[in-house]
């Protein structure tokens, strides 16, 4: 008979994208892991495998919810200028909120693992296609009701934004100043 997990699934991994966030993949040994999570290695290895599944299971739950939750906002926005300024600025604020930047931070560590993970680097790529359509069918639809100037090259201004928004990760390794992300968000979303 199968015992019941004595655990939280999603916890564990809300745990997991904080701890990735912070000591990053190859910074995280699997004793800091460990006691992190609270779990037993065998309990780790049951449910999700290695360091390494748990690490691609943490960063496709965090990149997909907030990729999903980005397309849904840009679909029902009436104003799709509004929206993409309201993106860009949870974006920021998340990295400004200490507790919520640790997780977002997985990102980051992610990104360094492109080169070496194939199932990460393809996670991205179908990541960064439905993300950038989402972008580009809002842009027209803003062409469309006059919120944006026409002629412009909508197919190059998704792209910007969308390797914007994960530029303001990379800013956060950088600086702990919030001016500075405020600054980056201003001058980006004064390019439409």
């Amino acid at each position: 008979m199968a015992r019941n997990k004595e655990f939280d699934t999603t916890l564990v991994l809300h745990k997991a994208m904080e701890i990735f966030g912070h000591y990053g993949y190859e910074g995280t040994s699997l004793q800091v892991l460990l006691e992190g999570l609270g779990i037993a290695r065998q309990s780790l290895y049951d449910t999700y495998g290695t360091k390494r599944d748990l690490f691609i299971k943490a960063v496709k739950h965090y990149a997909g919810e907030k990729s999903a939750a980005v397309v849904a906002y840009l679909q029902q926005a009436d104003s799709v200028k509004i929206a993409i300024h309201d993106i860009f600025h949870e974006v920021a604020a998340t990295l400004k909120d200490e507790a919520r930047r640790k997780e977002c931070l997985i990102l980051y560590s992610a990104i360094d693992q492109i080169p070496h993970v194939p199932e990460i680097a393809e996670f991205f790529e179908q990541d960064r296609i439905l993300v950038e359509q989402a972008l580009y069918d809002a842009l027209v639809r803003a062409e469309q009701q006059g919120e944006l100037k026409p002629g412009q090259d909508l197919h190059a201004l998704a792209r910007y934004l969308h390797y914007a928004r994960y530029g303001l990760i990379q800013v956060t390794k950088l600086t702990s100043d919030p001016k500075v992300l405020d600054d980056i968000v201003s001058v980006t979303l004064s390019a439409f």
